[in-house]
């Protein structure tokens, strides 16, 4: 799954868009997590850097060559032990129930199918398990909810495949999780030219 020029522009943006409270959303997301942990979608690394140090493992998934490649030099800079592999969200590397907790950290916009992915990581989570979630989701307000919905026509074809009006907390508990604990806020890194992905959500679910 290669998108090079898409790769490219989201290392470059994502500098910034740390510097404005990203690095803050990663710190809220990976809070208190311990035991071995599966990330999906890891990008070019920049959860790595805020796993505490209760994390023994992370097993690290990332299609895209060029954010593997960065990904990989950001694992070794990492406090915790962090594997970096190839592979997909619908195909995860685990049996089931092997991780203590999955991590899907701005990725559940982008995979192909949504459905199947959450159901991978609802069967490689242990039972009492988590799931971590910080994701852009569909707007609660009509208007914004269908400007997104006409992004959409043509926002995948340049983001990399990302979709701004995916309802994916729905999603999350429609693949058998209970979502314990949410906070939603938007956050306009970009000002206003950003406004369709301003919706956001980070969140903890469990697997009964």
């Amino acid at each position: 799954m290669s998108h090079p020029v898409f790769a490219r522009v989201y290392e470059r943006i994502s500098a910034p868009v740390e510097a404005k409270g990203g690095a803050e959303h990663r710190d809220e997301l990976l809070a208190g997590l311990v035991g071995r942990v599966v990330e999906v979608g890891a990008g070019n690394g920049l959860n790595f850097a805020h796993y505490p140090d209760t994390v023994t493992e992370v097993v690290a998934v990332e299609p895209e060559p060029y954010l593997r490649k960065r990904a990989l030099q950001a694992a070794e800079k990492a406090r915790v032990p962090i594997r970096v592999l190839d592979g997909t969200a619908e195909a995860l590397p685990g049996s089931d129930g092997e991780f203590d907790a999955a991590v899907a950290s701005l990725m559940l916009c982008s995979v192909p199918d949504q459905a199947a992915a959450l159901d991978e990581l609802h069967r490689v989570i242990r039972p009492g398990g988590e799931l971590r979630f910080y994701e852009h989701v569909r707007a609660t307000t009509s208007r914004l909810s269908r400007l997104q919905r006409a992004t959409d026509l043509i926002w995948p074809h340049l983001a990399g495949g990302c979709h701004t009006s995916r309802d994916t907390t729905h999603a999350i508990t429609g693949a058998g999780f209970e979502i314990t604990q949410q906070r939603d806020f938007t956050f306009l890194p970009a000002g206003r030219v950003g406004i369709v992905v301003a919706p956001h959500v980070i969140g903890r679910a469990r697997r009964p």
